[in-house]
């Protein structure tokens, strides 16, 4: 099994979750997030008054899966985040050694 967590732009978050959807993702968990990578935040204008705004906007989206699903999760969520411009964000794969359901006590596959 395998935990997927993306950051990707909020803009894309009903696009991805439907392409995760489509491929056989059966949960998925989003959160807003803020925060920066090599584009260092931008410069915005309000009422004439220039700011700068260091942490951006974006979704961190979790997903638990089997191993066997991983690749596919990840090339849709590649395919469907992807933009072409700076800050389309980054994607991590991680091991799991278990996962418990807590209102049945299901292992591993049976839990997901």
């Amino acid at each position: 099994m395998k935990l997927i967590t993306a950051i990707i732009k909020p803009f894309l978050l009903d696009a991805v979750r439907e392409a995760l959807t489509d491929v056989g993702v059966n949960g998925v968990t989003a959160t807003e997030a803020r925060g920066y990578g090599r584009q260092k935040g931008h410069t915005e204008v309000y009422r004439g008054a220039e700011y700068e705004v260091q942490l951006l906007p974006k979704i961190k989206l979790e997903m638990v899966v089997s191993d066997d699903l991983c690749q596919h999760a990840v090339d849709v969520i590649l395919k469907t985040a992807r933009t072409g411009k700076i800050g389309d964000g980054k994607v991590f794969i991680q091991n799991l050694e278990s996962i418990v359901r807590i209102r049945t006590g299901e292992l591993d596959d049976a839990a997901l």
